[in-house]
C-alpha cells in the first residue's frame, strides 16, 4: 500500500478516530483535533467507514476513474504499433499527429518508454570447477598512487592531484574455491606478470593446491610469447577471455570489485603506501573469515579443506 504524500493519517490512525468517535463517543471535533485534521474530512472517514467498512480507510488511487479527454484505445494500439516497428517516440508523434508528450505517456504506460536492445543478452552461463587449482583466474585493476586522502574518499576534486602515477593490483583467484592471493606491483609489463604468476603458484602449492590451467584476460603481457612459453615450460594451460567480453572472467572481475569496496575505497587511507600495507589483513580475512555467498556464506578456505579432503 502506498499512502498519499500529503496524507497526515494512516489506515491506523483513521481506525482510531472511527474508534473514539463510534465507540468511545468522542465529539467529532476533539477527535479530528487528536488526529491533526479538519472536522469535515473526519466526517469523509466516518462516511467511508460506514458504508465499506475497514477497507473504506484505505487511501484511493489518484487517478480519475473516467477521462472523457485520455488517448482513445484504437490510437493507443496504433502507438504501441508502431513502436514495435522501432521508430521514436517524436517519429511516431509525426507519424500519428499525436502530441509527442502524449506519445510518450502511452509508451511509459505500456512499459515501452525504452527501446528493447535488438539482439537480446545471451543467456548467463555459470560454471563451477570441480578441483582446486584446476583454473584460476588472473587480473588487474589500476589504483592511483597518492599521499593524501583523495577525492574519492572525500567527495572534493579540489583534493585531487594529478602526477602522482599508478600502481596495479594483480589477482589470482581459484575457480572451484574462490581462495585468492593479490600483489600490488608497479606495472602491467610482462615482468611483472611472470613473477606475479610464479608467486601465485607457489602461494597455492604451499597449501596443497597444484595449478593446472590460468585464464586471463588479452592484455599484452598475456598474449606474449614468452608468458605463453612460461606456462608451457610449467605444465600451465592457458586460456583467454574472448574479445570484448568481460565476463568470460566473471570470477575475477567480481572479486575486484569486492576487493575495491571493501579494501581499497573502504577507508580514507593517508597514503597508497598506507593502502597497501592493509591488503595482507584484508586478504587473509577473505580467505578465512568473511562469508562467500556463492559458497553457502562460507569463506573460501573452509571450501578448500572441504574438497581436498
Amino acid at each position: 500500500m502506498r499512502l498519499h504524500r500529503n496524507a497526515k493519517t494512516t489506515p491506523k490512525g483513521r481506525a482510531l478516530l472511527i474508534t473514539r468517535v463510534t465507540e468511545l463517543t468522542w465529539p467529532m471535533a476533539q477527535a479530528a483535533r487528536a488526529s491533526g485534521i479538519s472536522e469535515r474530512t473526519a466526517y469523509k472517514w466516518l462516511a467511508r467507514y460506514r458504508a465499506e467498512g475497514l477497507g473504506g480507510l484505505e487511501d484511493r488511487r489518484s487517478a480519475p476513474h473516467h477521462r472523457p479527454h485520455g488517448t482513445r484505445a484504437p490510437l493507443e494500439r496504433w502507438i504501441v504499433a508502431l513502436r514495435g516497428g522501432r521508430l521514436s517516440g517524436p517519429a511516431i508523434a509525426q507519424r500519428t499527429g499525436i502530441a509527442r508528450a502524449t506519445v510518450g505517456n502511452v509508451l511509459r504506460r505500456h512499459g515501452l518508454g525504452t527501446l528493447p536492445p535488438r539482439v537480446p543478452k545471451p543467456p548467463v552461463r555459470r560454471y563451477e570447477r570441480a578441483r582446486p587449482g584446476e583454473l584460476v583466474h588472473i587480473d588487474t585493476k589500476a589504483l592511483g598512487r597518492f599521499a593524501q586522502v583523495g577525492h574519492r574518499i572525500t567527495g572534493d576534486w579540489h583534493h585531487r592531484r594529478r602526477g602522482s602515477g599508478w600502481e596495479h593490483v594483480h589477482v589470482c583467484i581459484d575457480d572451484a574455491t574462490r581462495v585468492a592471493y593479490v600483489e600490488v606491483l608497479p606495472t602491467l609489463q610482462l615482468a611483472d606478470a611472470l613473477g606475479f604468476l610464479a608467486r601465485a603458484r607457489a602461494w597455492f602449492a604451499a597449501r596443497g593446491v597444484r595449478i593446472e590451467a590460468v585464464m586471463s584476460d588479452n592484455g599484452s603481457a598475456y598474449r606474449s610469447r614468452a608468458f605463453a612459453a612460461e606456462c608451457a615450460a610449467t605444465g600451465l594451460r592457458h586460456l583467454r577471455t574472448r574479445p570484448y567480453t568481460p565476463r568470460t572472467n566473471g570470477k575475477a572481475e567480481r572479486f575486484i570489485q569486492t576487493l575495491l569496496r571493501e579494501w581499497a575505497y573502504r577507508t580514507a587511507y593517508p597514503t597508497s603506501a598506507r593502502r597497501r600495507r592493509a591488503l595482507g589483513p584484508w586478504l587473509r580475512y577473505y580467505n578465512h573469515r568473511r562469508p562467500h555467498t556463492a559458497l553457502g556464506y562460507r569463506p573460501p578456505f573452509a571450501r578448500l579443506q572441504e574438497v581436498s579432503a
